[in-house]
């Protein structure tokens, strides 16, 4: 596994997203098999970083990832557990409950990084990280790190995060580029905060797109296993794609071991 050191805390250049581990919105607990089954099957590929939220199936993607964890018997130490608090959840008591509420369904006594999810305007900022200071002092959390946040949010987050901030997690793809045209991606590269990409390989112009098809036969890879490819060659830049099939899990880990030439990373960069 590669890892970034772009930052204060050195991430695998590949996660897990699991934004729909447990079900879409509300629980489904009648696939419980299949989710466990993914992942057993990512904890086995050797996957240590893991991406949930709250939010996601209401929280049960935490439960089956802390359940995953305790029957595989993996290391604690060793995995990155990544979760966030929605953005109803960030006023100082809230926070700290939704906190309290993700340790008991993760199974675990910390997490490794927590995320505002995204901003809410009608909650100050001062007092949401009045909370993640006091979760950090209370080692509930040893990292701190927002998502979705533009660049006058990033940094407000700055002067009131009491520890560096590690990651800015954003959308971001070779046909999704807003965090780089509004500057968001270059500030934190400057500032040695990663960006943590989300929806790596969501765009219909995957399938459709005749030059990434060409640079994938050329490799004899996919165009996915390329998309992740070019985000990770770049500095700063780690990737969460979501899979729950076990061959992509792997091709995406595998998507490490590419070089792309200087000729077809700048090609990529031309992609409108």
């Amino acid at each position: 596994m590669r890892f970034d050191n772009s930052s204060s805390v050195p991430l695998p250049k590949i996660g897990l997203g699991t934004a729909r581990l447990g079900g879409r919105i509300i629980p489904n607990r009648l696939r419980d098999p299949e989710w466990m089954a993914a992942m057993l099957s990512a904890l086995e590929l050797g996957y240590s970083h893991f991406d949930t939220a709250e939010l996601y199936a209401l929280g049960y993607s935490e439960e089956i990832i802390g359940r995953a964890i305790q029957e595989f018997h993996a290391n604690r130490e060793k995995l990155f557990i990544t979760t966030k608090a929605w953005l109803i959840h960030l006023d100082y008591r809230g926070l700290l409950q939704a906190c309290e509420n993700s340790l008991r369904r993760l199974g675990t006594d910390y997490i490794d990084l927590y995320l505002i999810h995204m901003p809410n305007r009608f909650i100050p900022l001062e007092e949401t990280f009045r909370g993640l200071n006091q979760l950090v002092t209370d080692k509930k959390v040893r990292y701190l790190g927002v998502s979705n946040f533009n660049l006058t949010q990033l940094k407000e987050a700055i002067r009131l995060a009491d520890s560096p901030l590690i990651t800015n997690q954003i959308p971001y793809n070779p046909f999704e580029r807003r965090y780089r045209r509004n500057g968001v991606i270059h500030f934190c590269q400057e500032q040695k905060i990663l960006v943590t990409a989300y929806s790596p390989l969501r765009s219909h112009r995957f399938t459709t797109h005749e030059e990434l098809a060409s640079i994938a036969e050329k490799h004899q890879v996919t165009v996915q296993q390329i998309a992740l490819s070019w985000l990770t060659s770049q500095p700063g830049i780690i990737a969460i794609p979501m899979s729950f099939d076990p061959i992509h899990q792997k091709q995406n880990l595998d998507s490490l071991n590419i070089n792309l030439s200087q000729d077809e990373l700048e090609k990529i960069e031309q992609f409108e």
